[in-house]
């Protein structure tokens, strides 16, 4: 089955996953999937993933730890910004806090994706891929 945005892909299953108290959620690789999920890791969202290769079908995956908190997931709201049919860029003056700056946006900028804390720090704007609280 071919995906056609494979970041709303990647927030669906983690979304679903953690609707249903799931601990891990495996998803099909790409760079920009292990991209987005290296922020999550880093700002504390997600426990970690690991890329396994399966020799079945030739394809690697990424498997996903989610977290929780207290039996609640870390991760309240995720949604995506820019989608396939209408792209959203965002100057680093013109970007909006989350939630008064408890969430973070992931920005797909020139020297790779960040979060908008380390886009705050290197002065860059880019594309808003997604919106984490």
């Amino acid at each position: 089955m071919s995906v056609v945005d494979s970041i709303s892909d990647l927030i669906a299953r983690i979304r679903n996953a953690q609707m249903a108290r799931k601990v891990v959620v495996e998803s099909p690789m790409s760079k920009g999937r292990e991209a987005l999920l290296k922020v999550l890791m880093n700002e504390g969202y997600i426990r970690g993933y690991t890329v396994v290769n399966c020799p079945e079908t030739g394809f690697n995956k990424l498997r996903v730890e989610l977290k929780y908190f207290d039996g609640k997931p870390v991760i309240c709201e995720i949604k995506r910004v820019s989608k396939p049919g209408r792209r959203v860029y965002s100057s680093i003056k013109d970007l909006q806090f989350v939630k008064n700056g408890l969430g973070i946006n992931i920005l797909s900028t020139d020297r790779g994706v960040m979060s908008d804390v380390e886009a705050r720090k290197l002065s860059l704007g880019g594309e808003v891929l997604c919106s984490v609280f």
